[in-house]
C-alpha cells in the first residue's frame, strides 16, 4: 500500500495547497496562508501545518524581526516535492482549460525541466518563490530568455 502511505502524509488537498503557496507565492506565515483564495478555515490550517511539521516536510522558526510570529519553510524532504508540483502544473495546463498557470511558465518548465526544478529548489531554499518577490524564478527566467541566456 505505498500509495496509502503517501496520501497519509498529505491527508488532503489543503496540505498540498500550503506547499504550493510556499513554492509559488512565497507565503511563510499562518496569516499569509489563511489569506489564500481557497479560504482554508483556521482550525484546518493549524492542523495541516502541524501535520506537515510532524511528517518532516515543514519546519517552523521564529520570524526574524517579530518574535511573536513564526515562519514556515520546507525541509529537504519538502523541497523534494518541487518536481511533483511542476508536473501537476503541467498536467493542469494540458487538461484544465481554466488553469491559472501562466503559459509562459509551463513553456519554461517544458523547455528544461531539470534546470527549472534546480532553480526553483535553490530559490525556495533561500526564501524566494516562483512568482512573488524581487528575485522570483519566473521573472529571472523571462529576463534570461529575453537576453538569450
Amino acid at each position: 500500500m505505498p500509495g496509502k502511505l503517501v496520501l497519509e502524509t498529505f491527508g488532503d488537498s489543503w496540505s498540498l495547497l500550503i506547499i504550493r503557496d510556499i513554492v509559488y507565492f512565497g507565503k511563510k506565515t499562518f496569516g499569509e496562508f489563511s489569506e489564500s483564495e481557497e479560504g482554508i478555515a483556521s482550525n484546518i490550517l493549524a492542523n495541516r501545518l502541524a501535520r506537515l511539521q510532524q511528517k518532516g516536510i515543514l519546519v517552523k522558526k521564529a520570524h526574524h524581526s517579530d518574535k511573536r510570529k513564526v515562519v514556515y519553510s520546507l525541509t529537504e524532504k519538502g523541497l523534494d516535492l518541487i518536481p511533483i508540483l511542476l508536473e501537476l502544473a503541467g498536467w493542469g495546463a494540458r487538461h484544465d482549460p481554466q488553469t491559472s498557470a501562466p503559459k509562459g511558465w509551463i513553456d519554461m518548465v517544458n523547455a528544461d525541466e531539470q534546470k527549472v526544478t534546480r532553480l526553483v529548489r535553490e530559490t525556495v531554499q533561500n526564501g524566494g518563490s516562483v512568482f512573488v518577490g524581487p528575485d522570483n524564478v519566473f521573472s529571472w527566467l523571462s529576463q534570461a530568455q529575453i537576453e538569450g541566456k
